[in-house]
């Protein structure tokens, strides 16, 4: 039975618009923790001229290659083993990445290390897409969002929605600038960075 994830269903449209646009140009794409493969067979579906590489944990791939498996697509590519954590990420270089939900996820160091991990696959000009809920200047955007940020710190206090500030220091620090940060559905952002320099 192929996993399935509501929330996959109900942001995938707002998404890819902004994919339509800003992957434009693009030809590779890394798609960072691919869950359980519905965005990555939706959005290879939708834009057929990128090639679409999945990744995540290894307990997730048979979940991920079910959806594969049923949806045929030759641009969308069977999961690689992808630990934020871990280094060097068994990937070549890519002009496009995307994650969605996972740094407030994921503890703060496994975020830095995640950026490290993009910083060293993400080629120079290539685009990165980070999808998820962000506070901005330390405030929350919503009451919806803080209530969010209570439940994750109930699961694991080391998890939590992250300040927009501190994610884009770890982004300059590897070369990325932003270029668009977009108002989302449900409280959740999209922000766009590219890459225009070699990491600090």
């Amino acid at each position: 039975m192929k996993p399935y994830a509501e929330s996959s269903e109900q942001n995938r449209a707002p998404i890819q618009a902004v994919l339509e646009d800003v992957f434009a140009d693009r030809k590779m794409v890394l798609e960072i923790a691919s869950g359980t493969g519905q965005h990555a067979v939706y959005f290879g579906q939708a834009l057929p001229h990128l090639t679409w590489q999945t990744s995540e944990l290894p307990d997730n791939h048979a979940g991920i290659q079910a959806w594969l498996d049923e949806a045929g697509l030759a641009n969308v590519l069977p999961p690689v083993v992808i630990d934020v954590n871990d280094a060097p990420w068994p990937v070549e270089p890519v002009d496009a990445i995307f994650n969605a939900n996972t740094v407030h996820i994921v503890a703060w160091p496994a975020v830095e290390r995640m950026f490290a991990g993009i910083g060293r696959v993400l080629a120079v000009g290539g685009i990165l897409c980070l999808y998820g809920p962000f506070n901005y200047g330390g405030q929350f955007t919503s009451e919806s969002n803080a209530r969010f940020d209570v439940w994750l710190k109930g699961r694991d206090p080391a998890s939590g929605v992250r300040d927009f500030e501190a994610i884009n220091r770890l982004a300059e620090a590897q070369g990325l600038t932003l270029v668009k940060d977009i108002a989302m559905p449900s409280n959740n952002r999209t922000l766009v960075w590219q890459r225009t320099l070699e990491p600090r």
